[in-house]
């Protein structure tokens, strides 16, 4: 059988460094950061780590080549991130919606947005460039392919056609990096708009790119109780023109965001399993030294035992399941949407338990803030609920795939590649208007 487990010298190399740079210049900045009670300066703190993420390449790893990134494989983007993520998952967070916001521009943009845009941020090695992701809204997007055009996106680009320009009103709600370091935003922030007042949000959804500078839009930083080492903001637009030619995905913004977040899944559920990893270490350590006024260590308990076993064998199960994942997006040309979500929807939800195991193990000092486990579970909260949710947008586009008269329980198996379809889109999604 052509499967092999086995990293290679160069994947253990780079393995090795992320976990050199995590522990020695990530952990140290992270930790004084997620102490700081404002949340822009969490973010501003976590500067200098990103200079030198940028100066290792870090930054651009996951760009193309033929732009100047460093062309790496999703595989290999994931063995980094699961180390970064030990340590701090806040941080590579912003490496990940700089993919986000511009991976797209690969499949639905033009030449000379992706020469400008990929090409500017893979020649960063100073750490200054960032891009923003902004999708969601208040009053929630995960029903951004809805039938009516009152639901789903409501943040609108009319055209000026005389003046060759979109006009952009609304708000958007989480977007993360969208407001820079300064908060006068990221160097271009890639915004999934309404086009088209009249239709649903199959047909009517595009993409605008927001360069830094332009008018008429705010940013305010919204306050999070983990994940803090990363910027998340309420964007404000108020008549902001952008050039038509920022425009791409015209009528396809749906089909964008699926996409991407079919990319981004595995990244989400290794950064799950990462988290998962660091409570767990801590764990079997405790129970090799920690007597519990007994005359051995817990470890030597039958319970404490049994469950970490049990939370060893879930940790290295969500691992290989992000690997899977993000080989088929490798061999798929990134349609591997079905187990794409799996990865993300199965190891955010199980991670989250296995964080709580390894917290009944240290038992009640697993509270005292001296210790990591407190900050762990706090990041834990995290994976159910970002990126697409497990409750939402994630599931549905897996069942969307599944329901397809192409599907069959070998296409996952297989590595089949199976292209998302708008008739994949609507599952779930309520569609009577009140």
């Amino acid at each position: 059988m052509p499967i092999d487990f086995s990293l290679t010298a160069e994947q253990r190399k780079l393995k090795a460094d992320a976990r050199e740079f995590a522990r020695e210049v990530l952990r140290p900045v992270a930790e004084r950061a997620d102490a700081l009670p404002d949340p822009q300066d969490a973010f501003r703190a976590m500067k200098p780590v990103y200079e030198q993420a940028a100066a290792r390449g870090y930054t651009s790893m996951f760009l193309p080549e033929r732009y100047g990134g460093g062309g790496a494989s999703m595989v290999d983007f994931l063995l980094a991130i699961e180390e970064l993520c030990a340590v701090d998952p806040g941080f590579p967070t912003v490496l990940l919606v700089n993919g986000l916001a511009l991976m797209p521009l690969l499949r639905h943009g033009t030449e000379a947005q992706r020469e400008k845009w990929i090409g500017r941020a893979a020649a960063d090695v100073r750490g200054d460039f960032l891009a923003g992701w902004v999708v969601s809204e208040r009053g929630g997007t995960a029903n951004f392919d809805h039938p009516s055009p009152r639901a789903g996106i409501q943040l609108v680009a009319d055209h000026d056609r005389a003046r060759g320009e979109y006009v952009l009103h609304g708000e958007k709600h989480w977007p993360c990096n969208a407001g820079g370091w300064d908060l006068q935003g990221a160097d271009v922030n890639l915004c999934v708009v309404r086009t088209d007042r009249a239709k649903g949000g199959k047909d009517a959804l595009s993409a605008v790119l927001v360069e830094r500078g332009t008018p008429g839009v705010e940013y305010a930083v919204i306050d999070k109780m983990a994940h803090r080492t990363c910027q998340n903001v309420t964007m404000t637009f108020r008549g902001v023109r952008v050039p038509a030619e920022n425009l791409l995905a015209e009528g396809d913004g749906d089909l964008l965001v699926n996409r991407n977040f079919t990319w981004s899944a595995p990244i989400a559920g290794m950064a799950a399993v990462a988290v998962a990893r660091a409570a767990y270490d801590f764990a079997l350590k405790w129970a090799k030294t920690y007597t519990g006024g007994g005359s051995g260590p817990i470890i030597d308990h039958q319970a404490v035992g049994h469950l970490l076993a049990e939370v060893a064998a879930k940790i290295e199960a969500g691992r290989y399941l992000c690997w899977k994942a993000a080989h088929d997006l490798d061999a798929c040309d990134g349609e591997a949407h079905a187990i794409g979500g799996m990865s993300k929807t199965f190891c955010g939800d199980l991670m989250q338990s296995v964080v709580f195991d390894c917290m009944r193990i240290v038992g009640v000092n697993a509270l005292d803030r001296k210790f990591p486990m407190a900050k762990l579970f706090r990041e834990s909260m995290v994976f159910p609920l970002y990126d697409e949710g497990n409750l939402a947008m994630q599931r549905r586009r897996t069942w969307g795939v599944m329901a397809d008269p192409s599907f069959s329980p070998d296409t996952v198996v297989d590595g089949e590649r199976l292209t998302f379809t708008k008739s994949m889109e609507g599952y779930g999604v309520i569609s009577e208007v009140r």
